[in-house]
């Protein structure tokens, strides 16, 4: 176990009251203040059972790659998670971020005594360049927050909610087919069509269960985007064991799509997990098959 920060919120060891084990009783997890943390984030959750999880998609970033503009769905929405846990909250999440936005905020972070966990690319060749920082923690939920807040207004990412598209943005794919071959159902955000494939093995992180996979950022995820004619820009990233990384390798670029990156997204993880980015814009039919032919090689659920 690494020693607690001696800041605000304690990273690794707990600094708060303890509890026997690493749950903390239901009457607890519903003790949350979470409209605190609501308003402290200026923004609503998603809730997942116990699970809270807030989006800062980079409404103010017009990416493109390939000459495909992104649409925040499809890479630029950043997210943080709190899941009750040992007493407090833990909270994990992972940031988009322009290179010059990179050291004011993980400043900011360490500074509140939030850890760092990850930072690099998901995509190659965009334009602007995107980072991401992932940071984890665990403490007081509303000073979790405050200090996630704090580091954010270190960039240029959009603190207030945006207006919803209206009407929100079609999805102009044969997604049947879709969810047919990936082997899971797909849902329609902000204009791309996306997927959370759960692993079948259980994973822990400080002898916590990270679930909802999804909500929890350790689902594998797919996301489409339609550029026309019945193709879509695709990226995300496959949650992979070690064993699973070169045969998923192996399937994507057979298939013709790009691995753009590969690398960790935390740090004591269990089992120890690789995330592996990706990148092509082509036929949709055929790319969810060669995503569905490197699904084949990981040990996902169908549903």
């Amino acid at each position: 176990m690494r020693t607690a920060i001696p800041a605000l919120i304690g990273i690794g060891a707990c600094v708060l009251s303890p509890v026997s084990g690493p749950f903390i009783p239901a009457a607890h997890a519903q003790s949350v203040d979470w409209q605190r943390v609501d308003e402290t984030l200026g923004r609503k959750p998603a809730v997942s059972d116990d699970v809270h999880r807030y989006g800062f998609p980079r409404t103010d970033l017009a990416v493109t790659l390939d000459g495909v503009t992104i649409r925040p769905a499809l890479a630029l929405g950043g997210w943080v998670a709190f899941k009750p846990a040992h007493g407090g909250a833990m909270v994990m999440g992972d940031l988009v971020l322009l290179e010059t936005e990179i050291n004011p905020v993980m400043a900011k972070m360490i500074a509140s005594g939030l850890e760092i966990t990850a930072v690099h690319n998901h995509l190659l060749r965009a334009s602007p360049a995107t980072f991401y920082m992932h940071v984890a923690g665990h403490g007081d939920p509303v000073k979790l927050a405050s200090a996630i807040h704090d580091a954010l207004a270190e960039s240029k990412t959009p603190l207030t909610v945006p207006v919803a598209a209206n009407p929100p943005l079609a999805v102009d794919l044969d997604t049947a087919k879709l969810d047919q071959i990936i082997g899971v159902k797909g849902q329609a955000n902000g204009g791309v069509y996306q997927y959370n494939v759960k692993r079948r093995d259980p994973i822990t992180q400080d002898g916590m269960p990270l679930t909802p996979v999804g909500a929890m950022g350790v689902a594998i995820g797919i996301n489409f985007q339609p550029t026309g004619g019945g193709k879509a820009a695709i990226t995300g990233d496959f949650v992979l064991t070690s064993d699973e990384v070169n045969p998923v390798i192996v399937a994507l670029r057979t298939h013709g799509i790009e691995v753009t990156a590969l690398h960790s997204h935390m740090l004591d993880e269990q089992p120890r997990l690789f995330f592996m980015h990706f990148w092509a814009n082509d036929d949709a039919v055929k790319l969810a098959e060669g995503l569905r032919a490197a699904l084949d090689k990981t040990a996902s659920m169908k549903s």
